[in-house]
């Protein structure tokens, strides 16, 4: 089976940059995509602001009629009640958020997010027409342990527990080991695990289902590097951390095609 998966560049600005300095960031990294020309159509680009820069993030892709993707850091299992300081997927998705992270690296390991919650919050964005971006990936430990590929894939199986087959998803791979190390999964590395959580898609969800899914790579990317994994026929686009800070930066990666014609 043949299909064309859209690459995904996914801007992850964790906690950075308030709501002005997001309004600010927006509209420069807009012109800059808009000067290189970049194709909407070839490549999807997202933003993740902090929750605190949705409204005013949201405000300006629809006043400009920017070609941006918005998309969550995080949001709650449950839909409404009394559970201060979290956010309902309803309330983004009346913000049009389309995207919404869960069990990133740091919520599992920061807020102990175990594959019970991250099945919950994936089940949570479902309900509410949100696109999970499900995180996986091992620590250095455990690649040492259980090798290549085994903890991701046991992750991504818990994490879509309470959902359909059919439920639309991304993955992203992180190696938590690269993460803000400057040092990148290689491209091969990237390649074994995504084809495996491809695979692991195929068993849980069929050949369909995991022939449309986009599974990324996200650890230490860069302008530089970039075009390098997505030479790999299993991995469809990159989650971003802190490379999406920098408007010159972040609009090349999401040009990836330009540095070599991939």
């Amino acid at each position: 089976m043949v299909t064309t998966r859209t690459p995904l560049i996914a801007g992850n600005w964790k906690m950075n940059l308030d709501h002005l300095q997001a309004i600010a960031f927006v509209q420069k990294l807009a012109w800059s995509l808009k000067d290189a020309k970049h194709d909407f159509s070839s490549v999807e680009a997202v933003v993740f602001p902090p929750a605190t820069d949705l409204r005013s993030v949201q405000t300006l892709l629809d006043a400009d009629k920017l070609e941006l993707g918005l998309g969550a850091q995080d949001l709650s299992s449950h839909d409404s009640g009394a559970y201060t300081g979290e956010i309902s997927g309803a309330f983004l998705r009346a913000l049009d958020v389309q995207y919404v992270l869960v069990g990133h690296s740091e919520r599992r390991t920061l807020h102990s997010e175990g594959d019970d919650v991250v099945a919950s919050k994936v089940a949570a964005a479902h309900r509410h027409g949100l696109v999970p971006m499900i995180c996986v990936g091992e620590t250095a430990a455990d690649l040492e342990e259980h090798g290549p590929s085994a903890v991701p894939v046991a992750q991504l199986r818990a994490s879509l527990a309470e959902v359909p087959a059919d439920a639309e998803i991304v993955v992203a791979y992180e190696p938590v080991w690269a993460i803000g190390s400057g040092q990148a999964a290689t491209p091969e590395q990237a390649q074994q695990v995504c084809a495996a959580l491809r695979q692991a898609l195929v068993e849980i969800a069929g050949p369909e289902r995991a022939a449309t899914t986009r599974v990324l790579y996200g650890g230490s990317v860069k302008s530089s590097n970039i075009a390098s994994f997505l030479r790999e026929p299993d991995v469809d686009g990159a989650l971003v951390g802190g490379a999406s800070l920098d408007v010159a930066e972040f609009t090349s990666i999401v040009r990836f095609r330009s540095h070599v014609g991939v």
